[in-house]
């Protein structure tokens, strides 16, 4: 059903691009595609840094529930996963990985949290500037138990589902936590 969903969603993305023309995803331009996924990273980063202002720095350690993840986990978690994605989706070299962030203590403050966090949308922002449109729709593989097989635009289009994901997530903590999140930024 998800899958379905996600080919709906990219057919309906095409045809707003393409008018009445003959609908086919390859007719919009890829640059044109890349434009748009950078303007929405930028939105999501800029949208992004407002959760992390509105979590007071004491409280990035909050959990809504004893059996999640913390504030400054999620948002950890959310960062190291764009480095990822992104990878797969671009091949550029992620500016960090291997430890797992959310489980390092010393990147748990507010400060690393934010560093993080903004070095993640930096990369993906610069990868996706400096991507190749002709090659967003070869096949990438990844195995994770299973082989993933995905185009280059399906693993940027899980990227940005990823982040949004868990930013919204962190609505909750902040709920929970008594104060207001950010008013939402669809533009």
């Amino acid at each position: 059903m998800k899958k379905y969903l996600f080919q709906s969603l990219i057919i309906l993305i095409a045809a707003s691009f393409t008018g009445p023309q003959k609908l086919a995803a390859q007719s919009v331009p890829g640059d044109s595609i890349l434009s748009m996924f950078v303007k929405d990273w930028e939105r999501a980063r800029a949208y992004t840094d407002e959760y992390l202002a509105t979590m007071p720095s004491d409280k990035y350690s909050f959990k809504a529930h004893d059996s999640i993840r913390s504030f400054g986990q999620q948002m950890l978690h959310l960062a190291q996963t764009n480095m990822f994605l992104i990878n797969l989706a671009t091949d550029e070299k992620p500016t960090f990985g291997g430890r797992d962030l959310e489980k390092t203590i010393s990147a748990q403050s507010a400060d690393s949290v934010k560093y993080y966090v903004d070095k993640s949308y930096d990369f993906a922002i610069n990868s996706l500037k400096k991507a190749n449109p002709s090659t967003l729709w070869e096949m990438k593989s990844f195995n994770m138990g299973r082989v993933l097989n995905e185009t280059r635009m399906a693993w940027i289009m899980k990227a940005f589902e990823h982040q949004t994901h868990h930013r919204g997530q962190t609505t909750i903590y902040l709920r929970v936590a008594g104060l207001k999140p950010p008013q939402e930024k669809l533009f």
